[in-house]
């Protein structure tokens, strides 16, 4: 009710036509920026030699371990 309220008093003042609703905007589509799918995929490939290059050092250790 308040928001129906403060609605009719802007409206009757003239102010109303001027003031942009929330349904007046339209989704405007974002373009993606031209080197950003390069730069996921170079932070993906680092992300996944990092992960096999710590499996291994892991791997290496815990087998040294179990030989002794």
């Amino acid at each position: 009710m308040p928001s129906f309220a403060l609605d009719l008093v802007l409206w009757l003042a003239g102010i109303r036509g001027h003031i942009p609703r929330f349904d007046d905007f339209r989704p405007v589509p974002v373009a993606p920026a031209p080197g950003a799918n390069h730069l996921v995929r170079v932070l993906a490939i680092v992300a996944a030699v990092l992960a096999v290059v710590s499996l291994a050092i892991w791997a290496t250790v815990w087998i040294a371990i179990e030989l002794l």
